[in-house]
């Protein structure tokens, strides 16, 4: 048997709020705040098909390169459509050297945590 990915930890200046943007970009809602920190998820909650984030209150997140990151896909539009909507919930364009002929578009959420939104569309849960 090999493992699972369960949930995915970020460290945050403001737990609350960056929650709230993940939950408006993923549909999850909040499932637990316990010591500062905030878990969203999917309705069936932990343990499900897809993983929980938590968002873990930190005084100065780590500088430097960021050495993991969340990659989307859209499942009820097209990518176009998703990027406007992801924009209009407070993310940003980010510049990692892209040259434009990608599939896909690197923003960044509201604490300037780097993501990617793939071309390619997926069914939903």
């Amino acid at each position: 048997m090999a493992c699972r990915l369960s949930e995915l930890v970020v460290d945050s200046r403001d737990p609350e709020g960056l929650a709230a943007f993940w939950a408006a970009v993923l549909d999850y809602r909040v499932l637990s705040r316990e010591e500062g920190a905030v878990e969203i998820g999917p309705e069936a909650g932990f343990g499900g098909a897809a993983p929980t984030l938590v968002f873990a209150p930190v005084d100065d997140p780590t500088p430097g390169k960021v050495r993991l990151h969340i990659d989307l896909s859209a499942t009820d539009r097209d990518q176009d459509a998703e990027l406007e909507r992801l924009l209009g919930l407070g993310a940003t364009r980010a510049d990692v050297g892209q040259d434009g002929s990608q599939g896909w578009h690197v923003l960044a959420d509201p604490e300037g945590n780097q993501f990617c939104l793939l071309s390619r569309r997926l069914p939903p849960l």
